[in-house]
């Protein structure tokens, strides 16, 4: 297993033909304790990953929050949306059929946020990423991703996806934003400028 980090520069996806990038994370209470704490533990904390397909720079298709086959033959399918955090695994997962996706997307941006009203990195904890060779119908971990969120922030462009000839590379990006929640537009700009 490695951990793939911005400065390793982008990683070849040589022989990936399909890629799934899963995000966990666990409630937390905060600082809150008694009554309240406990509230917000079963309650949990909406996080959302987000896979944005770039034209040239410019974002065309968002899969995640309501759209979970925004091209509609399975090339980029996001596997719903988890309000709470709970459970064990990956929370939400991205997964990408390179063979499908239309020539003109040129890369895939995924993007971590606290989008909805009330939600943020701070009332969550263990958040992970983790990269996936779903390859052949299996899905293996291959890599792992930390960005860092000790930030007021509340978007992390995570990883990008970059179609380069035939081939496909993954970088780190791990930069951290402002996004207007419950923007979609604001979440698109984030993602265009990374």
């Amino acid at each position: 297993m490695i951990t793939l980090k911005k400065e390793d520069g982008p990683a070849d996806l040589d022989g990936v033909t399909h890629l799934s990038i899963g995000v966990s994370w666990d409630p937390t209470a905060g600082s809150s304790g008694g009554m309240m704490g406990l509230l917000r533990r079963k309650s949990g904390t909406d996080l959302d990953l987000i896979a944005i397909a770039m034209q040239d720079g410019d974002p065309v298709r968002l899969a995640g929050l309501d759209s979970l086959d925004p091209m509609g033959n399975g090339s980029l399918v996001h596997s719903g949306d988890n309000q709470t955090g709970h459970g064990d695994g990956d929370d939400e997962t991205v997964t990408v059929e390179f063979a499908r996706l239309p020539p003109h997307i040129t890369s895939i941006v995924f993007v971590a946020a606290a989008y909805k009203k009330g939600s943020s990195f701070q009332k969550a904890r263990n958040i992970s990423f983790k990269v996936y060779d779903a390859t052949g119908g299996s899905s293996q971990q291959v890599a792992d991703i930390w960005p860092s969120l000790l930030t007021q922030d509340n978007g992390c462009a995570v990883a990008k996806a970059v179609r380069v000839g035939g081939t496909w590379k993954l970088e780190v990006i791990n930069t951290t934003g402002k996004i207007k929640q419950g923007n979609e537009h604001a979440l698109m700009r984030f993602a265009a400028s990374k």
